[in-house]
């Protein structure tokens, strides 16, 4: 049998961490087992659902990498098919017309919560209703079997089972004509040949309840797993109050789709002591049984220190396409030199978010008119003018531009000045970036290049002259 899995959002709002972890694991159980993975939309919510959010969920799902086989279905595109389903449950005497008021139901839940029970439909019209005029609204209901039980075979949880008198009939058509969620979902993952149902266990008790709909419609069930929610680390569910919760917020914050890959699939699922999984590893190795059956802890440390791993090893190529999208939100234009993979390379091991590094490498790519205070106050002063003079003149006359050449110009004037290299490498790499900060200076300089390098120290030089110019007037 080919593994089908598919992964079914509702377009209210953005992709959240919840639902990428599910995606994620439904796209490594297909991937694992050579079958396919589904995306289909659940838009039925008319008044909720949004194409800002259809866009948001396929943005997140590129930028994840999780490519779908078919798909995305919109079930608002496939109502013909729910009707027919719910026609054929009329006609077969499994499904019935509801003419209950709101008013009855609401009194119904009343004396209910009174008794101490659980609120449930009492079967009013269960046996056939007369309508109380010929227009008068109805809804359609699932006629639930009244004894036996359901038993769920989760892939995860094991046997859970339910008893069908704890199951109302619930409704699978509402007033408006519009189906229910339960009932989409049974048509939906029938037809469309699900082998697996992977979601989360906020859906565990939806589960008999599509079972029983499924085989009234003489479909046979997919095997379920139902995924642990995800804790923030105040042991409550993970939320907006927690921080960044929209995949694509983590995209803007400078986090790499791979380590944010690497961290969800964690959440829950462990190979030994291993920490670190490339893709094909997730896929070698995953299998959904191993998933735990207990709640998971969001750490965002964690994540950040997976971030710094895979911006300081994976291939910085990859990593500059990346970064290239962080320089663009500040309005630089990464595609004159330097080469940007050869500025990854320069900063990674400094940048814990692709935010960080693309803040730090913006000097090579556009000039700036404001110095650090605290650094051009201690390094570009009249006492650094002799090493930037000195270290300016070694540059010019360098017969090639190479780092290796750059450190020994750099290492030749503190000899010459008989000074530690830090006091001429410090005022160059402020004189050349704005800031106390930069990668090593040979690198630094390589990287602008030798006429950007010969125009900055010139420019720190003409700051020193005019506020020293400044000072000696002021006084």
């Amino acid at each position: 049998m080919t593994i089908r899995t598919r992964f079914a959002p509702s377009p209210t709002g953005y992709l959240h961490i919840g639902g990428a972890r599910t995606a994620l694991f439904s796209w490594l159980q297909a991937r694992k087992h050579g079958g396919q993975f589904v995306l289909r939309i659940e838009d039925t919510d008319l008044a909720r659902s949004t194409p800002e959010s259809v866009n948001a969920i396929l943005e997140g799902m590129t930028w994840l990498g999780l490519e779908y086989d078919e798909g995305p279905f919109y079930q608002t595109q496939r109502f013909d098919r729910y009707r027919a389903a719910i026609d054929q449950l009329l006609e077969s005497g499994q499904a019935y017309r509801c003419y209950c008021t709101k008013e009855r139901l609401e009194a119904l839940r009343a004396e209910q919560l009174a008794r101490k029970e659980k609120p449930r439909y009492d079967g009013h019209c269960r046996h056939g209703a007369t309508p109380p005029s010929p227009d008068a609204p109805y809804v359609v209901r699932f006629k639930n079997p009244l004894d036996g039980i359901v038993v769920v075979d989760d892939l995860i949880r094991g046997r859970v089972a339910f008893n069908n008198a704890e199951l109302d009939d619930l409704i699978i058509q509402r007033s408006d004509g519009s189906p229910t969620y339960n009932l989409t979902v049974v048509v939906d993952d029938t037809e469309m040949g699900i082998t697996q149902v992977i979601r989360g266990d906020d859906h565990l008790n939806n589960t008999p309840r599509q079972m029983n709909i499924m085989r009234a419609l003489g479909y046979e069930p997919p095997r379920y797993a139902h995924v642990p929610m995800i804790l923030g680390e105040d042991g409550k569910r993970l939320s907006k109050r927690h921080g960044a919760v929209s995949v694509m917020q983590y995209r803007e914050e400078g986090y790499l789709p791979a380590a944010l890959l690497n961290y969800l699939v964690r959440l829950g699922w462990s190979h030994g002591d291993q920490e670190i999984f490339s893709l094909e590893e997730m896929i070698e190795l995953f299998d959904i049984a191993d998933v735990n059956a207990s709640a998971s802890t969001f750490n965002p440390g964690k994540l950040l220190w997976l971030n710094q791993h895979y911006l300081k090893n994976a291939d910085p190529a990859h990593v500059a396409r990346h970064l290239s999208v962080h320089l663009g939100a500040l309005g630089v234009d990464p595609a004159p030199a330097p080469e940007l993979a050869e500025v990854v390379l320069a900063q990674r091991e400094r940048a814990k978010t692709l935010v960080e590094m693309a803040g730090n490498s913006v000097f090579f790519y556009r000039d700036f008119d404001e110095y650090d205070p605290k650094a051009a106050a201690k390094n570009l002063n009249a006492a650094t003018v002799p090493a930037l003079e000195a270290a300016a003149a070694r540059l010019r006359e360098l017969p090639e531009w190479s780092a290796e050449a750059i450190h020994g110009a750099v290492q030749a004037t503190a000899e010459a000045l008989e000074v530690k290299l830090g006091k001429v490498a410090q005022p160059l790499r402020v004189a050349i970036s704005g800031g106390p900060v930069s990668p090593p200076i040979d690198q630094t300089l390589y990287l602008l290049g030798r006429e950007r390098t010969g125009e900055r120290i010139a420019k720190a030089l003409d700051y020193i002259r005019k506020r020293e110019q400044a000072g000696a007037g002021a006084s």
